[in-house]
């Protein structure tokens, strides 16, 4: 529904941040890490965003990079894991000591995280090992493919029906904008012809 917002940051609290763009004032949660690479309140900011939606509730969550966003996604991925918890996961360590031990294997790095005990962080090691150092745009267009993960397609289709939309607007001689790319990605991996 929403990749960004961008817009100027009125105040940052321990759960996140308050940022006003249009007249509307919003209430973004934030992992700690992401508050502190972004500009202090009064400047303007992009952040990434992901709406949680169940019948009881709605929650915006931001982060400071398209890859900080897909670490998020991919951590609710893991049994056990929330949005809280991957809130709190992101905040008690950087995204580079995140991969690292990811990559090799360090349970012991990932039981201090803040919010993180032995099973969780066996759980992930097993669900993430090898993920997260692939998350950086893949391809050409990983960002708009990151987008179209957002909205529930795979990713790598993406990445291909991507490519694909863009090597057609070449050869019809279209312009290639970043909208007229998503909308053909997005009826392709629909199964729908573009009218």
């Amino acid at each position: 529904m929403f990749n960004s917002i961008r817009g100027r940051i009125t105040g940052k609290h321990a759960e996140g941040l308050w940022m006003l763009t249009g007249g509307v004032e919003w209430d973004i949660a934030l992992p700690l890490t992401d508050q502190a690479e972004l500009p202090p309140p009064g400047e303007e900011a992009v952040v990434f965003t992901w709406l949680y939606h169940r019948e009881d509730q709605m929650k915006l969550y931001g982060f400071s990079s398209v890859k900080r966003r897909s670490t998020f996604l991919e951590l609710l991925k893991v049994e056990g894991i929330g949005p809280k918890g991957a809130l709190k996961i992101m905040g008690g360590i950087s995204q580079e000591e995140l991969e690292a031990a990811l990559e090799a294997g360090d349970l012991e790095r990932l039981e201090r995280v803040p919010g993180l005990g032995k099973k969780t962080a066996q759980k992930m090691l097993l669900a993430l090992k090898g993920k997260l150092a692939r998350l950086d745009g893949e391809g050409p267009y990983g960002d708009l493919a990151e987008a179209l993960a957002g909205m529930g397609y795979d990713k790598r289709m993406a990445a291909e029906a991507l490519t694909k939309a863009a090597a057609d607007l070449k050869g019809s001689g279209l312009p290639e904008g970043e909208a007229e790319l998503l909308k053909r990605a997005i009826v392709q991996l629909s199964g729908g012809r573009d009218s």
